[in-house]
């Protein structure tokens, strides 16, 4: 009763936002939602997620089109070291940029995503890179600097064999969406004995 009451007031209001994310401890999508209704993002398309761990500096910066994941990633839209070299240089230097990130992108869990960049659409950015440069539409980038590595159709035509030799693969082509609580312990279970054998 109490964390939807919490959830009502903060979703109608934008206020109490530490008591709702503590309370309520909000799923990705729902704090995409929140987030397109307060977060002064330049904007957020449908079916976003990302979790309140993301570090987005300058959402006011930051585009996401639709069907956009965000791991515990870091989007910047402003160079920190302005201020020092403004200091130390006796200067008025500025430097920010967009972030423009299309529709069907996810972008791995400690990515860092540089001011003045456009990712896809349809593309992935892996787990720690560092993205400093445009990453083209359906592609996959990598690394530090981030480059791209393969291609997304490639990658969709590999899991879906690999899917298919699955134990469980059974269980991942009936259930309704990414996820299904009800499913999810039986699928846990299946891959923990996959994975080590009986206990």
């Amino acid at each position: 009763m109490i964390k939807k009451l919490i959830r009502a007031i903060a979703f109608k209001t934008g206020r109490f936002t530490s008591l709702y994310l503590k309370i309520c401890k909000p799923s990705g999508t729902e704090y995409a939602s929140f987030q397109k209704k307060w977060g002064n993002f330049y904007s957020i398309g449908d079916d976003c997620a990302f979790w309140p761990y993301t570090n987005i500096t300058n959402p006011e910066y930051t585009r996401l089109g639709n069907n956009v994941m965000l791991s515990a990633c870091t989007i910047l839209g402003h160079d920190g070291s302005i201020a020092v070299l403004n200091k130390a240089y006796n200067k008025k230097l500025d430097r920010v940029g967009k972030v423009d990130i299309k529709d069907n992108v996810f972008i791995g869990h400690g990515a860092i995503i540089l001011p003045g960049v456009t990712i896809g659409p349809n593309a992935i950015v892996a787990a720690g890179s560092v993205v400093s440069k445009d990453v083209p539409p359906g592609s996959i980038a990598a690394g530090v600097p981030a480059r791209e590595i393969g291609r997304v159709d490639d990658l969709v035509k590999r899991l879906e064999e690999q899917t298919a030799q699955l134990p469980w693969a059974s269980i991942i082509k009936d259930r309704v969406g990414a996820y299904d609580p009800k499913l999810e312990p039986i699928l846990k279970e299946m891959r923990v004995k996959y994975f080590f054998g009986e206990r």
